[in-house]
């Protein structure tokens, strides 16, 4: 485990470069929410027609499925190394649009509300955009294949110790946010 944490502190910065570009892109859209703006209400009608009529158990196992998707997605299409970033910029643009949208409609408290929802599930998406950051970066090592490898095994365990418990969690309070708040 202590390897683990040894890969982790290794990776700081990929996570903070992951954690930066969220953070704009949710601040830029929270001030500026008009770009993709049919796209993303798209997005939430079809998510709110999906889990529509879903008891309890049915929401959170699709929760949990759709974020250990992009989580896994994240990581693998880090091989690419710009996913990870367009990934980020992605997920931080549409949260700060959707916050915005919450704060006009229902005042600046719904924003607590809201913050549960993400204290495990954004700390799940930077480390799991990290880790893949960090996988594409396997093309400027001089021996390719020991990185790659070294990396692949490395973020599999982080997955599977770090950030597929912290989806769990993840989807337990969003489930719970969202079928007691119906």
């Amino acid at each position: 485990m202590n390897k683990l944490f040894q890969y982790l502190k290794e990776l700081r910065y990929y996570f903070l470069i992951i954690a930066i570009l969220f953070v704009l892109a949710g601040i830029f859209s929270f001030i500026y929410p008009v770009f993709f703006k049919q796209y993303i209400f798209n997005l939430i009608q079809e998510l709110g027609n999906k889990t529509s009529g879903m008891n309890f158990f049915e929401l959170f196992i699709f929760i949990f499925k759709n974020n250990l998707l992009t989580s896994f997605m994240g990581v693998i299409l880090g091989i690419f190394t710009i996913f990870p970033l367009i990934i980020a910029l992605f997920n931080g643009y549409v949260l700060g649009f959707v916050s915005s949208l919450a704060v006009k409609s229902s005042g600046g408290l719904i924003l607590l509300k809201l913050l549960p929802h993400g204290i495990f599930e954004l700390p799940a998406l930077i480390l799991s955009l990290g880790l893949g950051l960090r996988l594409g970066m396997f093309i400027l090592a001089k021996n390719k294949k020991k990185d790659l490898l070294y990396n692949l095994k490395n973020s599999f365990w982080i997955f599977v110790y770090f950030i597929i418990p912290l989806l769990i969690i993840a989807a337990l309070i969003e489930s719970l946010g969202i079928f007691f708040w119906k």
